[in-house]
């Protein structure tokens, strides 16, 4: 079996120290987007979190994992259909 492709994990503590030293300075105390900073910064933990589930998973069954740094590689996977999620409705 191929490994199965999964982002190396520092692309989330990338993201996450980008959001919490740079983002959330920025906006400061502002409400609103605070908020929006704070949920990004939730929703990527969870995401990691999930992707560590995962690995777990993986390794109990003995699947073969690769860490990812990039989508360009010497054959690239077919795409997949993005999922669309809903939208909030607008206030």
């Amino acid at each position: 079996m191929e490994p199965i492709p999964l982002p190396s994990h520092i692309h989330y503590e990338l993201l996450l120290q980008l959001l919490e030293r740079q983002t959330m300075f920025t906006v400061g105390y502002k409400g609103k987007q605070r908020e929006q900073v704070q949920q990004l910064i939730i929703t990527l933990r969870k995401a990691l979190s999930q992707q560590k589930q995962l690995e777990s998973e993986c390794e109990r069954l003995k699947l073969p994992i690769e860490y990812r740094w990039s989508l360009n590689s010497v054959e690239a996977p077919p795409m997949v259909e993005p999922v669309k999620l809903p939208q909030e409705p607008k206030l």
